[in-house]
């Protein structure tokens, strides 16, 4: 139907409001159509060079809502297009995956990576990220061998332990503390702090996991942590939803 809510995900869909008014709206299609701009990172952009604003097929009176000037270097430092900053302005509304983040990315330029500015014109919603309670349902999780629910997680929870530790190849203690952690290797989800963590840590009565994919001096710091702790950590650098479920 018409009535459509359009959810643009990051820079790499940051074009569907200005498309969505310029090419679909103006011949009378998707009149009630909205747009949501949600920014998962805003490190990630789309920031290229002035010249190729004439690449993407729009009409000059969007070319404001992409002109921007780049405060850093690389690779090129001065005046260009950004694709964020467009679908920011041109969108309905403009949210993000948590009301802290929100907050963040309006404190101060470093948080806004530059867009900070144009954040608190447009203003910003944090709406927490939702789970899918079917697929993360522990009584009914198809990647888990030992379900449970309140009533039972008492009992499974040893059990399940056991059983991660012998698919990643730690030693099988039911006892020591297992820590885990699951998610994209970057300095703003705290990779960095995590891997100076542990060895901090390590020499205590406790095992660690770490799942995930990133920067690449990162997946290589959590592969080393097996080497260095055979006995004790094991760092999985790549997608793997079964092992995110039994984690």
């Amino acid at each position: 139907g018409e009535d459509v809510l359009f959810i643009a995900n990051d820079w790499h869909t940051a074009l569907i409001p200005c498309y969505l008014k310029s090419m679909y709206q103006l011949r009378g299609i998707y009149m009630n159509a909205k747009v949501a701009f949600c920014i998962h990172n805003i490190a990630y952009q789309g920031r290229f060079a002035f010249s190729d604003y004439s690449l993407l097929n729009l009409p000059d009176e969007y070319r404001s809502s992409f002109d921007f000037v780049d405060g850093y270097a690389k690779p090129i430092k001065g005046r260009k297009i950004n694709w964020m900053k467009a679908g920011m302005l041109e969108s309905h509304r403009v949210v993000t995956v948590s009301p802290y983040y929100a907050q963040e990315l309006v404190s101060g330029v470093d948080k806004g990576v530059e867009l900070d500015n144009v954040l608190r014109k447009t203003c910003i919603t944090g709406i927490v990220n939702g789970m899918d309670t079917q697929e993360w349902n522990p009584a009914t999780d198809k990647y888990t061998d030992v379900k449970y629910d309140i009533t039972t997680v008492m009992d499974a929870k040893p059990l399940l332990k056991e059983a991660l530790q012998a698919a990643v190849g730690l030693p099988v203690d039911r006892k020591i503390p297992l820590i885990g952690f699951i998610g994209r290797l970057e300095e703003q989800k705290g990779s960095d702090i995590l891997v100076a963590a542990v060895h901090e840590f390590i020499g205590l009565d406790v095992q660690i996991i770490v799942l995930g994919t990133g920067k690449k001096e990162f997946e290589q710091q959590i592969e080393q942590l097996e080497v260095l702790y055979p006995e004790k950590a094991k760092g999985v650098a790549k997608f793997n939803v079964p092992l995110a479920h039994m984690i």
